[in-house]
């Protein structure tokens, strides 16, 4: 399976290079009103998907992430609008030298080629995931998650009639319909039609693909994400910020999974943040425990974990090194932030936290292709080669080098 979709991918690839940034974006507009179109067949699709879910017994967090709303349809629409406005990454002349006296070398960016995705629950990466790859002169092979089957089918479906309505070839974007490990495995081990690799889900997922891929993969993480209270915050902001990152969308990778507070405002700040964060469950160090007796104590798992829940961590320490050394003992290397009014705490932290996105009294929920201006997100990688931090269009290029001479030789 995985050989056919690949030389279907490549073929299309080639049909595609002479098209223009202009028919590019006219096809992503039609997208995004395909998508309008057909917003009853894609929640229909989503409501079976949903029965499903309930009846396996799918924990409140995982179906929050499955669940597609009108609300939601629309947001996929809006995004296929904005990467269409957003400027092509292609052709852009990266650097240019000269080499030698009338010999030119220029870095120009190209797309990735054949991109295989694999992905979890949330189906409207679908369209988010479809769009970018298209927009960037890639073709992209999608293997979603089974609890998401329908959903996913309706809304590739929706994506390739409007390519083909737009004069692309529909095998730019494909959707593999059997959910078997072996076709997953198939896909992970394609090297010779599959360009790069690109996870997105949860931990088991991730791990998977690491340890079974022979295509290169360009990882994206888990979020095990920080929030320092310092000393010096300003504990009137600080608490809303954690209620944001906490409880606006739990299920997600940039929700905060763990508070950190330095114990000379713990006292006065722990118990204002259990008041607001209502519903939540906390489970802290024996030092949070003294504060606030009646909640569970964490046991050192409770770091470790992305709960993508409403659970959330409590550690009370001593200075911002202490805060520091705990997220690179226990950080997933995705979002953290420290919440202070001290300018000299701040540029410590944020040069000294090795993650991909690092923040200065502000919520992690920022971490998001939409909320940086990239149109959406294939993923948010945690690794250093390549792509960092929400991957846009720019991310799902690679460049080549032109030399252009007149009679060089060397």
């Amino acid at each position: 399976m995985i050989e056919h979709m690949g030389k279907r991918a490549k073929y299309a690839l080639r049909e595609s290079i002479h098209k223009t940034s202009e028919e590019i974006d006219g096809a992503l507009m039609k997208m995004a009103q395909g998508i309008r179109d057909n917003q009853d067949v894609i929640l229909k699709a989503n409501a079976e998907d949903m029965r499903l879910a309930h009846e396996s017994g799918m924990n409140k967090a995982m179906q929050d992430r499955l669940l597609l709303t009108p609300e939601r349809v629309e947001g996929m629409a809006r995004g296929l609008e904005a990467t269409a406005k957003l400027p092509s990454p292609l052709n852009k002349v990266l650097w240019e030298r000269e080499i030698r006296e009338g010999l030119v070398a220029k870095k120009v960016s190209v797309p990735l080629g054949v991109i295989g995705f694999i992905y979890e629950s949330r189906p409207n990466v679908s369209a988010e995931a479809g769009g970018l790859c298209f927009k960037a002169g890639n073709s992209v092979i999608l293997k979603g998650g089974k609890e998401a089957f329908y959903s996913n089918r309706s809304i590739v479906d929706s994506l390739r009639a409007s390519m083909k309505e737009s004069g692309f070839s529909q095998d730019l974007i494909q959707l593999v319909t059997d959910n078997s490990r072996e076709v997953t495995r198939e896909l992970m081990m394609a090297t010779e039609w599959i360009d790069v690799l690109i996870p997105r889900g949860g931990p088991g997922l991730i791990k998977s693909v690491l340890e079974n891929a022979r295509v290169p993969v360009i990882e994206t993480g888990i979020g095990n994400c920080h929030i320092y209270v310092d000393a010096e915050a300003d504990l009137l902001k600080a608490v809303p910020i954690i209620v944001n990152a906490k409880m606006q969308r739990p299920s997600v990778c940039n929700a905060v999974e763990t508070l950190l507070v330095h114990q000379d405002v713990a006292g006065e700040f722990l118990p204002k943040v259990r008041e607001a964060l209502s519903g939540v469950e906390l489970r802290g160090c024996k030092k949070t425990v003294k504060i606030l007796p009646d909640i569970q104590e964490a046991s050192m798992e409770d770091f470790a974990t992305e709960f993508a829940d409403l659970i959330l961590a409590i550690k009370v320490l001593g200075s911002v090194d202490e805060a520091i050394e705990h997220i690179r003992e226990y950080g997933s290397g995705h979002s953290d932030s420290i919440l202070t009014e001290n300018r000299n705490h701040a540029s410590k932290f944020t040069r000294e936290v090795d993650s991909a996105v690092v923040y200065v009294n502000a919520s992690t929920r920022f971490t998001d292709g939409g909320e940086f201006g990239f149109g959406g997100e294939i993923g948010i990688s945690t690794q250093k080669l390549h792509a960092r931090g929400p991957m846009g269009l720019e991310e799902l290029t690679s460049n080549k080098y032109i030399l252009e001479g007149k009679g060089h030789t060397r």
